[in-house]
């Protein structure tokens, strides 16, 4: 018995520590590139940060989102306009949808964030699908 007791807390101590590992190497792994905030409004009206990545192309700006979707994503849609903070500077945007960038931009993301980027599409399944989501500044 006592031997089974020591075998089950070491495979929940073992457990315990890869998940652990997870939270830490996806909270380097998102972190350690530009971040930027996106400050978008809830259901009620109150504000909400969002913290992501970003990628230049062609003059203009790139979120991306996974196929399923995103609660900041939502609440992006649901505003016609919404404010981004990078580099210190906070502008208001509207955005568009570039479906037919999403390998361009998936490959943009990659150089960017290197292995940063294949860490999180594998916590997250996959990037086949993600939406492009094309910034316009709003002067």
């Amino acid at each position: 018995m006592k031997m089974l007791k020591k075998g089950l807390l070491i495979l929940v101590a073992a457990i315990f520590s890869l998940a652990l590992l997870f939270v830490v190497l996806e909270r380097l792994a998102a972190e350690r590139v530009e971040v930027v905030e996106l400050h978008t409004l809830d259901e009620a009206g109150e504000p909400v940060t969002t913290r992501l990545w970003i990628v230049d192309d062609e003059g203009y700006q790139y979120l991306r989102v996974g196929s399923d979707g995103s609660g900041w994503f939502d609440r992006l849609r649901s505003n016609d306009e919404f404010e981004i903070t990078r580099a210190s500077v906070r502008r208001t945007y509207t955005s568009i949808q570039r479906t037919e960038k999403s390998e361009k931009i998936n490959q943009l993301m990659q150089a960017k964030y290197t292995w940063g980027d294949t860490v999180i599409g594998l916590l997250v399944g996959s990037r086949e699908g993600s939406i492009p989501i094309e910034l316009h500044p709003v002067d």
